[in-house]
């Protein structure tokens, strides 16, 4: 089993094409490969750089580093597909010494004529002329045809199809050419790619029967939407891989959430390795109904991994995500409580700079009838302690809630409000110990005297 990834590197990889990178790697080293050919398969990783105006060196290497965070790598490549331009001519040149293709200056005008004299149905048909682009000889009669191993035979009307341009005037080829001719050279046996390319499916077809070759497999899946049901894009939250790492995702979450987009793994099921979704992964299982991309969904599974992490993993990943070292001990009394990297600095950050000053949250909590008060008491107890850790810690706040009869929240907040400067922090006790009896007393007494 042979696939490829061939990603247009004409901006940043998108959700979508991570989740079709995601799909094939899957399949290269799932039980099918190892089924057909005893052996894992060959992902070929192909650099679809035609449109010299927009393909760019720095994107191709975004598109790459952007695989490399995912863990996604390949067999071969990346290869570019612009320096196959060789073999798209002699290629070309086959189909019109063949008599498949012919030139044409027919241009848009010509063609909407052409439709008008004969229904708009009917697929355009050229007259063999000097010179002009190329065109692609399309039959009369008949369908062309495959059967998608996702949504099962499709068909499309020969009489209904354009004969297609395959290349310019000045000979360059054009994408379901070059594409169909990569393909056919690489040795892909297995198409895997997006539902936005069924309609050039009919094109590649072609291609390959003028050719005189056997076609890959195709399967397109299904498209990505936003929860409010429309095409995924920025506005629902983030649509590169970049911006999710820079988000604070872990990437074997990402992998993991993308995986369950309509692949039929079980539904009471929702945390996976790598392996286990490889084993797990069949293309006949992916649904051909659109799958909804929910970033809060994927906050909840990159949670699930995050704590997952051994503590120093974590520490690691969140001191090279933070550009701070010495986070270990923080780390260990925050994990409980964030969802992604990102989440850590804003909650725990206070412990390393200072509290952060919020002034509706100091009036509201700190300034509330009595708070000071509490506060005061909670000062001379922490003050007196001998034994300065969580559960001592612990013990005290308890003792000031039950000797006024109040809610653990009217003692704990106000504390928290002085030390981390806000209403959100790790675990009080726990902070309170990892500050320590001096420091925590003096952000006390700053409160206090505000």
């Amino acid at each position: 089993m042979r696939v490829r990834f061939p990603p247009s590197p004409t901006g940043a990889l998108h959700i979508g094409g991570a989740r079709t990178a995601l799909y094939n790697w899957l399949l290269a080293h799932g039980p099918a490969a190892q089924a057909e050919a005893g052996r894992r398969g060959t992902l070929v990783l192909r650099i679809e750089d035609t449109d010299r105006e927009r393909s760019t060196e720095a994107n191709v290497a975004q598109i790459i580093d952007a695989l490399s965070w995912l863990g996604l790598d390949w067999d071969e490549g990346p290869i570019s597909q612009i320096a196959n331009t060789p073999r798209h001519r002699m290629a070309l040149a086959q189909l019109l010494a063949d008599g498949h293709a012919y030139h044409s200056t027919a241009d848009a005008e010509v063609v909407r004529a052409y439709k008008e004299r004969h229904g708009a149905d009917r697929g355009f048909r050229g007259t063999p002329e000097a010179d002009g682009a190329v065109r692609l000889r399309v039959p009369d009669e008949g369908v062309t045809s495959f059967v998608d191993l996702v949504r099962g035979e499709l068909s499309f009307p020969n009489a209904s199809m354009d004969d297609p341009i395959i290349a310019r005037a000045d000979g360059s080829v054009l994408y379901n050419f070059a594409v169909a001719v990569d393909d056919l050279d690489e040795g892909i046996t297995h198409v895997v790619r997006g539902e936005d390319h069924i309609s050039n499916t009919p094109k590649q077809l072609l291609v390959f029967k003028a050719l005189g070759a056997e076609p890959p497999l195709y399967a397109h899946l299904p498209m990505l939407l936003g929860p409010d049901g429309k095409k995924l894009s920025k506005r629902h939250g983030a649509a590169s891989v970049q911006e999710l790492r820079e988000r604070g995702y872990l990437p074997e979450a990402v992998n993991n959430y993308i995986a369950l987009l309509g692949t039929g793994f079980a539904p009471d099921e929702e945390f996976f390795t790598m392996d286990e979704m490889a084993q797990r992964f069949r293309l006949e299982r992916v649904s051909r109904s659109p799958a909804v991309f929910d970033e809060q969904k994927l906050r909840h599974i990159n949670g699930m991994h995050l704590r997952a992490l051994p503590p120093e993993e974590l520490t690691r990943r969140l001191e090279a995500f933070t550009g701070r070292s010495g986070l270990g001990a923080a780390v260990e009394i925050s994990r409980e409580k964030i969802q992604t990297l990102a989440d850590f600095w804003p909650l725990a950050g206070f412990i390393f700079d200072g509290p952060r000053d919020d002034p509706a949250a100091f009036a509201k909590v700190v300034g509330a009838e009595g708070a000071r008060d509490v506060l005061g008491e909670v000062r001379r107890r922490l003050a007196a302690l001998e034994r300065f850790d969580a559960a001592a810690v612990e013990r005290e706040l308890r003792a000031v809630v039950d000797a006024r009869g109040l809610k653990p929240g009217q003692v704990f907040q106000p504390l928290r409000v002085a030390i981390a400067g806000r209403t959100v922090s790790p675990g009080i006790f726990e902070t309170v110990a990892l500050l320590g009896r001096e420091r925590t007393v003096a952000l006390i007494d700053r409160a206090l005297s505000s």
